[in-house]
């Protein structure tokens, strides 16, 4: 048999690349790499820049020079560093040598020694992944959630006034708006987005168990700790100051519990929408040469929402699996991490594709209604909770003797349908004051929504 090895083993790096690819700048192996090889030129940059060990700043072209290192990053860098590191066996010391590989090309020889100076490879890994981590959040995957978010929320304005019948147990129950259901979405997620907002990227760079004692003996004169702090900082990222030989992760497990909480609303959004399409409540809008089945002609299949609910089930799994296993290390290091935070970019990249899915299943879709109005109109019965509080509120007010109205609803409704003239004859025969009766004999199931369209104000 053909061997077939050269193919991805991942459907995010075949099959959905196209959805998912804006993550590889950061959260693929080269996008690591890159990073890793931007930290160590920064850090060459701010030793020199303090002047330390007799050094003096590098001029800005050199400066220009040297992160050319990490800002034109490409193909050749990646397959140098895939030699070296068959090599050395460990991904930071291939970065170190290509860095110092490319100072003596630059000139900088001189300086060479302070690549990766004092620095463990976490030092080096804790920035990296911050950074990685924080810039694909910031430019890929938040961007996306936006959009998912935003879309919900013009959807749920526009149909803010459209009366459907509500479902609680899967039963029908007192009327809502489709409106002010999908609006419950939107702030759930904004609550979220709030505290993705207040999202922390800890890095620290203290040595090897964190204590800076390589640094204090090589100038004990130098307040490493504030330079570090300056240094990760300038890096537009959140210092750990007290360590052990890495960073704890704690913000890592933060942010992948926050995503994993979002993709359960969406999750739940997913269900929704296909039971609503299910009932007929949301048309789908035919896609032109799409085919929703094999066999049957006439099917159109809401693919989009389930691919999302699957994939955000994949995505909740891993996250919650990075979460699990980031929080611990056991005494000071262990390599637990390693393995597991290389996972990162497939969490985000199915939690990414059930976002692309969302958007477009979203687009894809059109409120049917008259099937609502329908619904509402075979459902009389769900009044039956207007008319038995009216009735407690006149028996109080003293304009009714009528005795347990609750019973006398269930007897006339449950587990049985009442038409319009059955209920309009029943309030018309109760003892209530004229205005309660009033008001009762106007009332329909469209229009017993309470404030539902108003609250979907409360999304924007």
């Amino acid at each position: 048999m053909t061997s077939l090895s050269p193919q991805p083993l991942s459907p995010l790096d075949g099959r959905y690349r196209a959805a998912v690819s804006g993550l590889a700048d950061y959260l693929s192996e080269a996008g690591l790499n890159r990073a890793r090889v931007e930290v160590e030129v920064e850090w060459i940059i701010t030793l020199t820049d303090h002047r330390l060990f007799g050094t003096d700043p590098l001029t800005d072209d050199q400066k220009t020079s040297l992160r050319g290192l990490y800002r034109d990053f490409g193909d050749e860098e990646i397959s140098w560093l895939a030699e070296k590191e068959a090599v050395t066996r460990h991904d930071v010391k291939a970065i170190e040598y290509l860095v110092r590989d490319r100072l003596a090309s630059l000139g900088l020889d001189a300086i060479a020694e302070l690549t990766h100076f004092a620095c463990t490879s976490e030092d080096i890994n804790s920035t990296s992944y911050a950074l990685t981590v924080k810039r694909a959040v910031e430019n890929v995957w938040r961007p996306a959630l936006d959009v998912v978010v935003d879309a919900l929320r013009d959807l749920a304005v526009e149909l803010r006034d459209a009366a459907m019948l509500a479902r609680t147990h899967g039963q029908p129950a007192t009327p809502t708006t489709m409106g002010k259901e999908i609006a419950v979405f939107v702030a759930r997620l904004e609550r979220i987005q709030a505290q993705l907002d207040s999202g922390e990227y800890f890095a620290k760079f203290s040595g090897a168990t964190g204590t800076w004692s390589a640094h204090l003996a090589a100038a004990p004169e130098v307040d490493w700790p504030t330079l570090s702090r300056t240094f990760i900082e300038g890096l537009g990222l959140d210092f750990a100051g007290l360590t052990t030989q890495i960073e704890p992760h704690d913000w890592q497990v933060e942010l992948y519990d926050r995503a994993r909480h979002s993709g359960g609303i969406l999750h739940n959004l997913a269900t929704d929408i296909w039971t609503y399409i299910s009932l007929g409540y949301f048309a789908q809008i035919p896609v032109a040469g799409a085919t929703g089945s094999s066999t049957m002609p006439h099917k159109i299949n809401p693919i989009r929402f389930e691919n999302a609910e699957a994939n955000l089930e994949i995505s909740s799994g891993l996250f919650q699996t990075l979460s699990q296993t980031l929080v611990t290390s056991r005494l000071q290091r262990d390599l637990t991490d390693s393995t597991t935070q290389r996972n990162i970019g497939v969490a985000f990249g199915h939690s990414l594709l059930a976002l692309d899915n969302l958007r477009r299943g979203l687009g894809e879709i059109s409120l049917s209604r008259h099937v609502l109005d329908a619904d509402l109109d075979a459902n009389w019965e769900v009044l039956a909770e207007a008319i038995q509080t009216v009735v407690r509120a006149e028996i109080v007010a003293g304009r009714s003797q009528i005795r347990d109205p609750y019973a006398l609803l269930k007897d006339l409704t449950r587990g049985r349908r009442v038409g319009a003239a059955e209920l309009a004859e029943f309030v018309a025969g109760l003892d209530i004051g004229d205005d309660a009766k009033q008001r009762l004999s106007e009332l329909t199931p469209s229009t017993y929504t309470g404030i539902a369209a108003d609250l979907v104000q409360n999304t924007d």
